[in-house]
């Protein structure tokens, strides 16, 4: 059994890091707070020049929800097709409905937008009402693995509902737990859903070389950079037990 790590990265020197320590894939995107969302042109096309890993940017206009009206349905579209032009390995995204379900629709023309990227479905499962017929509708979509925290706010939480989704995949999909998983509780996450592909951002406050702070200014925001000893610990385990 092979395991492999997808790092989330928020910033080019995150997916940097991330092939140095020999993560298999990156999602890239920006706005953390907002849960990630679309990179700027240049990010991915640094991010490509940069890392030779796969590198999926994700595609999503904003946050709040996964329901886009027509004028955003038509910027992702535009920024697949920027993807594939700057020869990204596929993408992160997702749709739904006012119901909450995925949009197999709008869905079905996204990998038809991105093809032969591939496509990963993003947590607008975790936002869908039945996790068992929305897995098959996003292998009738076409995609090849979907991004999901068992439901919960946090993969740990979620890992009964991610056990019964692997074993429903039977290889058709891929299940990639994501969302507070560390190292601290990977051996664990594996044991008990059996999946072979994680997700996390292993994030961590950046250090602020400026040394000099306006005191009458406090909107300067955060930012965040993958934590490189807690990847390391995260492949070592994974490692481990892809040997056994």
């Amino acid at each position: 059994m092979s395991i492999h790590l997808e790092v989330c990265a928020f910033n080019i020197q995150s997916a940097i890091i991330a092939q140095k320590v020999g993560a298999a894939r990156v999602e890239l995107c920006e706005n953390p707070t907002d849960g990630g969302t679309t990179p700027s042109y240049g990010t991915i096309k640094t991010a490509r020049e940069s890392i030779s890993i796969a590198l999926y940017p994700i595609i999503r206009p904003r946050g709040l929800n996964y329901f886009y009206d027509e004028e955003e349905f038509a910027i992702m579209k535009q920024d697949i097709l920027l993807c594939k032009q700057l020869g990204c390995d596929g993408i992160s995204t997702g749709i739904q409905k006012t119901n909450g379900e995925v949009d197999t629709d709008r869905l079905k023309r996204i990998v038809e937008w991105a093809y032969p990227m591939g496509v990963t479905c993003n947590r607008v499962f975790d936002a869908a009402p039945d996790p068992f017929k929305t897995l098959e509708d996003l292998i009738e979509c076409g995609c090849e693995r979907v991004l999901t925290s068992g439901q919960k706010t946090a993969a740990p939480d979620g890992a009964e509902l991610l056990a019964k989704l692997v074993q429903q995949s039977a290889g058709r999909i891929t299940i990639m737990p994501g969302a507070g998983v560390r190292s601290s509780n990977l051996e664990q996450l594996i044991s008990e859903t059996g999946a072979t592909e994680f997700h996390t951002s292993a994030r961590m406050p950046a250090p602020d070389p400026v040394t000099y702070q306006n005191p009458a200014v406090a909107d300067r925001g955060g930012f965040y950079i993958a934590n490189e000893e807690e990847l390391k610990k995260i492949l070592a385990i994974m490692k481990q037990k892809s040997e056994v």
